[in-house]
């Protein structure tokens, strides 16, 4: 069914692959959970557990780590428990292997990975899917092999359901490179035939291709979605990328725009990424600022 007007998923970011850390201990972070419940967030997604030589625990599978000094997965579980969000797990990206066309080193890093995760977190109530963590906009990188072994993994270990969320391959993001919306929808198309039963949930990032194509963007990954029975969701970008910088807190109205555009296909709307865009509890201040209109216009309404 399609959504309302409503964010009630967020990522947490805190690998800070290419935004900035805010340093927050878990003081911090149980307001912002707290938050979650006063409006309506009931679900939380690390983006990625592990990126490169960096990880939110002491992982023991993957070699050559920097040195890890807090378990962020366990504050980040206890807390969904506490809060009674649901959490989903992303996987490791070795940001190496698979750009290099070693698929099949990806998979073997991830299945001991996963294996150890479900070992520590299992037990959680709050455990209630993975994120496979390797994006794309295209049929490239082996996508298909990594989304199948490693989608096929994550399932042998504990059977919950399983996202995805990829990347138009947009000229707003990637200029000459980018795709015409049709030729991005047949990519899509092989890719979803072709990993059908390797994950469960499919949310498009939006901030790829420009404002006015969006909608159809929209309609047409429904309509693959309901021919693969993928159930879509949106991947709300709360951060501009129409500025020179990276990345700045998104401009409320494109935000609204975006939000609006997604509802009548998407059965979520999620973003990336709550902490550091949308918080009052954010190091931007005009973060605080896109929180008070989204409040305006979807909860104090």
């Amino acid at each position: 069914m399609p959504c309302a007007p409503r964010i009630t998923g967020t990522f947490l970011d805190e690998i800070t692959h290419d935004i900035p850390s805010q340093n927050w201990g878990k003081d911090d972070w149980r307001k912002e959970f707290e938050l979650y419940n006063e409006i309506g967030i009931d679900t939380v997604i690390i983006i990625r557990a592990g990126y490169r030589n960096k990880c939110i625990f002491p992982a023991k599978t993957i070699p050559g780590l920097l040195p890890i000094y807090e378990d962020l997965g366990e504050t980040f579980f206890s807390l969904a428990d506490e809060y009674n969000l649901n959490l989903y797990f992303g996987t490791y990206d070795s940001g190496h292997y698979w750009w290099r066309r070693t698929w099949w080193k990806e998979v073997e890093l991830n299945k001991a990975f996963i294996k150890e995760v479900v070992d520590r977190y299992g037990h959680h109530k709050s455990f209630a899917g993975w994120y496979l963590t390797h994006e794309t906009g295209k049929n490239d990188a082996h996508i298909i092999e990594l989304f199948n072994e490693i989608g096929g993994a994550c399932r042998e270990a504990k059977n919950v359901p399983i996202l995805i969320s990829p990347y138009p391959q947009g000229a707003k993001q990637l200029g000459e490179a980018g795709f015409t919306l049709d030729e991005s929808f047949d990519h899509w198309d092989r890719i979803f035939a072709a990993t059908k039963g390797s994950f469960d949930i499919c949310a498009f990032q939006d901030g790829q291709v420009h404002y006015e194509e969006l909608p159809h963007f929209v309609k047409g990954i429904g309509e693959l979605g309901e021919k693969y029975g993928v159930t879509i969701w949106s991947n709300l970008e709360t951060f501009d990328r129409d500025m020179p910088i990276k990345f700045p807190p998104a401009d409320w109205r494109y935000l609204r725009f975006k939000m609006e555009s997604a509802c009548p296909v998407a059965e979520k709307i999620i973003t990336f990424e709550f902490p550091h865009f949308m918080s009052p509890h954010s190091c931007y201040p005009a973060a605080h600022n896109l929180f008070k209109r989204y409040r305006e216009f979807c909860l104090d309404s």
